[in-house]
């Protein structure tokens, strides 16, 4: 049986079957196998992340002609900007706002948490009768990695497996000022490219960041964004406070020197995208995730040329794993048919291109059978392809080789597991606990991480504040539960 679905979709079923009944002339067929109504087409309505693109429903309009033909559906797409997505989603669950594929993730409105608290379908009997043709498609490592308590919520992205961050920078900035970026790996190394920028170029934002930057440490959190983590080296498995670390406070007094030299914009703290500085150029660096060949993507969407170089090992973590996954909200009124939209969006390449690059001939022209480039109109939708299911059904850049999806996989199999890979902490014991602490990071995170806030008179105080919220408390459940997971997994 179907769970978490709403009291009324049963009355709402009844009285449809009743008005089919009612209804039936001599040899008319009943309801689909897959739960649509006839011939009725059902819309469906798919919340994503990313900075909303002016030709958004324009671009649903020819997918919704596609997927009316294939799995007699049509698709709404609602995208909600980047700072904004976690909070608008938990106020669109709690207030059982329409919906019925939603975008989630380790970081983006917690994939874990929301899970265990019934905002998603579980989908263990969906996916073998509707999603088959993906299940065959998608790594195992993603469905296995991405499952809560032995149950799949969610259709993970089929994208790089490790999670390796880098640093990114403008190139037309670098060879203008003939930078060397062959050393650069610490946070710290960064600050005379960023002095000879702050000089030279008033209009341009030297190190470009949103309220959800946090200094890469080599530690791997429980939770995302949330203070307790355990070191990537580890031998004993303790959580530590991420704010008591040495790397951690290093990173954070070098931010606010940072901040403080106008490296980076006031507004940072509170800045829920970057895109602008992005579209305009107006940036020299900032800190991404990558995958093979970024590089050729990021120019690709730019319309500039960018480059990377490494700020981390590559890592697979909780978060990488779970880092882009598409959920059926458990309130959605067709989930037969939005599972059937997922196993298309991650087995047709004509779908997924659509849905990434938007309308040949309009946004983007094809090069060849597997390379494509981007057309003007393309700035009027430039989609986050992380978040829109299986990359490796998209076109190739027009600089990209033939074998870059031979890559992905490459880099997928030399990725290093998490010590704490798989480890999924259950917080409804200390629930009341977890919501103060979360109340405290949304005061005082985005400003200390992004180096608003000086560490050497505010650190002690936010700790502070994080124990008094229950912090320790919480620690000491996710460390009795570490412990568990551990003798059980040896």
């Amino acid at each position: 049986m179907l769970k978490k679905r709403k009291s009324f979709s049963l009355v709402l079923a009844l009285l449809m079957a009743i008005t089919l009944v009612l209804s039936a002339c001599g040899g008319s067929e009943s309801a689909s196998e897959s739960g649509g109504a006839g011939d009725d087409s059902v819309e469906l309505i798919w919340y994503t992340i990313g900075t909303p693109q002016k030709d958004v429903n324009k671009v649903m309009e020819e997918v919704s002609k596609y997927t009316k033909e294939k799995i007699n559906a049509t698709v709404t797409m609602k995208m909600v900007d980047w700072g904004d997505y976690p909070q608008k989603m938990q106020v669109n669950v709690a207030s059982g706002e329409p919906m019925d594929i939603l975008f989630t993730s380790s970081g983006g409105f917690d994939y874990v948490q929301n899970a265990r608290k019934g905002a998603f379908l579980e989908l263990d009997e969906l996916l073998p009768k509707y999603g088959k043709d993906l299940m065959d498609t998608i790594d195992p490592a993603f469905l296995s990695g991405s499952k809560v308590d032995g149950h799949n919520y969610g259709i993970p992205a089929n994208k790089e497996l490790p999670q390796q961050e880098v640093w990114r920078f403008n190139k037309t900035l670098l060879d203008k000022y003939n930078l060397d970026i062959s050393n650069i790996r610490t946070l710290d190394s960064l600050e005379p490219l960023l002095k000879t920028i702050k000089e030279n170029e008033p209009s341009v934002t030297p190190f470009a960041m949103d309220k959800n930057y946090v200094p890469y440490v080599p530690y791997d959190y429980v939770i995302q964004n949330l203070p307790m983590a355990i070191k990537l080296d580890t031998t004993d498995y303790k959580l530590v406070n991420i704010l008591e670390t040495p790397e951690m406070k290093e990173a954070l007094t070098t931010m606010n020197k940072y901040y403080k030299a106008g490296y980076v914009s006031a507004e940072a703290a509170t800045t829920g995208s970057t895109n602008d500085l992005t579209t305009s150029g107006n940036w020299f660096l900032d800190r991404a995730q990558t995958q093979p060949l970024a590089d050729n993507q990021w120019s690709a969407s730019y319309g500039y040329p960018v480059v990377s170089t490494p700020a981390s090992d590559a890592i697979i973590t909780n978060t990488s794993v779970q880092g882009s996954i598409m959920a059926i909200s458990a309130n959605s009124e067709y989930p037969e048919k939005a599972m059937e939209f997922l196993n298309l969006l991650n087995t047709d390449p004509v779908l997924r291109n659509m849905v990434d690059s938007g309308i040949e001939g309009t946004h983007y022209k094809k090069v060849d059978d597997t390379h494509m480039e981007n057309l003007a109109e393309s700035k009027n939708y430039d989609m986050p392809s992380y978040s829109l299911g299986n990359n490796m059904l998209l076109y190739l850049n027009n600089n990209d080789p033939d074998n870059k999806w031979d890559e992905f996989k490459k880099f997928n199999a030399e990725g290093v597991n998490s010590p704490i890979l798989s480890f999924n902490f259950d917080a409804s014991n200390v629930s009341a606990e977890l919501t103060a602490v979360q109340n405290v990071k949304e005061q005082y995170w985005a400003a200390l991480m992004t180096g608003t806030l000086d560490p050497a008179t505010n650190l002690d105080q936010v700790i502070e504040k994080f124990n008094q919220a229950g912090l320790e408390k919480v620690m000491a459940e996710a460390q009795s539960q570490l412990d568990a997971w551990r003798a059980e997994n040896k």
